[in-house]
C-alpha cells in the first residue's frame, strides 16, 4: 500500500508536460496579447479614417480660405470694440480672430450672415443657420458692446 501512495505522489509532483501529455499553446515572445509587448498598427486593407467617405479624393481636407476682411469673420468669432456715428448713420468697430479692426455697417456681409442694423449697443446680424435637420434657416443675433458678464454691478 505505502508503494502505491508513493507511486501517486511522485505522479503529482512531475508536471504534465514530463508525462508526456500536451500543456496547451506555447506562446512565442513577441505575441500582442502578452503584457508589456509594444504595439504595432499594421493598415493593410484598412481605410485611412481621416480620409472623407463623402469626397472621392485620397487627400485630407485642409480648412477652407477664408477672404480678408469683415467677410471672412464669422458672427461667433467678432467682438464688438465701439459704435459710432458717421454721417447720420452708425458705424461699428469689430475686431476678428486675427486681432485686426475693420469698420462695418448696415448691410455689410460676414462668413455666415449679413448686418441688418448698427445700434448704440451693438449689432444685429441675421445669421445663416447650417444645420440642415433645423426648419429655421436664419436666426437674428444680437452682439452687444457690452456682454452681461462685461457690465459692472
Amino acid at each position: 500500500m505505502k508503494s502505491a501512495l508513493a507511486l501517486f505522489v511522485v505522479l503529482l509532483a512531475v508536471p504534465a508536460a514530463g508525462r508526456g501529455q500536451a500543456s496547451g499553446p506555447v506562446s512565442s515572445p513577441l505575441d500582442p496579447t502578452l503584457p508589456g509587448t509594444p504595439y504595432t498598427y499594421r493598415p493593410e486593407g484598412r481605410r485611412d479614417p481621416f480620409l472623407s467617405l463623402v469626397g472621392g479624393t485620397t487627400e485630407p481636407r485642409r480648412g477652407a480660405q477664408h477672404p480678408d476682411g469683415p467677410a471672412g469673420i464669422a458672427t461667433g468669432e467678432l467682438s464688438i470694440r465701439g459704435v459710432l456715428q458717421s454721417r447720420g448713420t452708425l458705424a461699428a468697430m469689430i475686431q476678428g480672430p486675427d486681432n485686426r479692426t475693420y469698420l462695418v455697417r448696415a448691410g455689410d456681409r460676414l462668413s455666415d450672415g449679413i448686418i441688418t442694423a448698427v445700434i448704440p449697443e451693438g449689432l444685429v446680424i441675421l445669421q445663416d443657420v447650417s444645420d440642415p435637420l433645423s426648419l429655421v434657416k436664419q436666426r437674428e443675433v444680437r452682439r452687444l458692446l457690452r456682454s452681461r458678464e462685461d457690465a459692472r454691478p
